[in-house]
């Protein structure tokens, strides 16, 4: 009779989530810092095996990213990596599913994908790298690029208003919507996390920089001289406070965000907004999501709201569960050949 073995828990390192395959992006590129912060977090994920997790991706210099994650990947068409996702999810709910894309990926073509996959609450995870930029393509402008932005394809300035998807996550309903930035790599490793622990669709924007084509783009939120004065870390249950000092914090005067001086003998701390990212109203949520359309505000990183509720693939298992159960199962080619049929004669 043969020895039961017990197998303790599988311990991985980073090194364990890196393929064989050279990374090749531009020097100096945002996504080396982003593929080292995810590759440094799944080792910390419990309770999930390196065979069981998926990396999906559309088109654009973030879609290279399954090639360079030691796991299973697909590198699918431009957009329709949400849809992709969708479909792995649904066959497979044991898998933990992963879509690395773009701002042009995700919010042009990809768009409609996307809004659904949040609307529908599936269980996959959606990492936006958000350079404001098509950098694949060498430069213009995309869903995301500021109004008046001169590329190769606006050489007189956007006119477009650009998407702020933070906002649309929360639109669309996702269960979970963050932000962090490249270069802030603690921060980042939390949000990831945070992601991949969540049940439900996990939306992680990560503001990126393209050093070739937008360089510069998240500079106040990365200088030493200034990120301190510019980043708003959002914590629940805490005050936002931001500043150098950490003297300075936003408050509410009706719906109407304010900027306050906790120094100035008229505000104390308790006049500052506390954060609540379980909130099941939305209003807070896309007042904080808004408070980048102003220079006067700082920019909200963390997590702006997560809820939990069923997931889509776990209803739609449960439902064919059920029918299954009460009409056993079905036919494929009697379906085919039931209701209204006809013959094409060769006359």
């Amino acid at each position: 009779m043969a020895n039961n073995i017990e197998v303790g828990e599988i311990k991985y390192t980073p090194k364990d989530f890196a393929s064989d395959q050279d990374v090749r992006w531009c020097p100096g590129c945002g996504d080396y810092a982003i593929l080292a912060q995810v590759q440094r977090t799944f080792p910390k994920i419990p309770g999930i095996k390196r065979e069981n997790i998926v990396w999906v991706s559309g088109i654009g210099c973030s879609s290279r990213f399954p090639y360079y994650m030691n796991t299973y990947g697909f590198h699918s068409i431009h957009g329709r990596a949400p849809a992709i996702a969708t479909g792995i999810k649904l066959t497979r709910p044991d898998l933990q599913v992963w879509v690395a894309t773009g701002d042009g990926d995700l919010l042009s073509i990809g768009g409609n994908h996307f809004i659904h996959a949040c609307r529908k609450n599936v269980d996959i995870k959606i990492m936006l790298f958000n350079n404001r930029i098509y950098a694949l393509t060498k430069g213009q402008y995309s869903p995301t690029s500021e109004r008046g932005k001169i590329t190769k394809t606006t050489p007189y300035g956007s006119v477009d208003y650009p998407f702020n998807a933070i906002s649309l996550a929360l639109g669309a309903n996702a269960t979970f919507v963050a932000r962090s930035i490249d270069r802030d790599a603690k921060h980042l490793q939390a949000m990831i996390l945070r992601a991949a622990q969540h049940k439900g669709t996990a939306f992680l924007e990560i503001y990126q920089n393209c050093n070739i084509f937008n360089d510069g783009a998240f500079r106040l939120l990365t200088d030493k001289e200034t990120k301190e004065d510019h980043v708003l870390y959002l914590e629940h249950g805490k005050p936002m406070i931001f500043g150098k000092n950490k003297d300075k914090g936003i408050a509410l005067n009706g719906l109407e965000p304010i900027v306050i001086d906790l120094n100035d003998g008229k505000h104390s701390i308790d006049d500052v907004l506390v954060h609540d990212e379980n909130d099941d109203s939305l209003i807070r949520a896309f007042i904080l999501s808004h408070l980048t359309d102003h220079p006067d505000f700082p920019t909200p990183v963390g997590v702006f709201r997560q809820l939990f509720q069923p997931t889509y693939d776990e209803s739609v298992n449960q439902q064919v569960k059920e029918v299954t159960e009460k009409l056993g199962k079905g036919d494929l080619e009697k379906m085919l050949f039931s209701g209204n049929t006809w013959t094409v004669s060769d006359n």
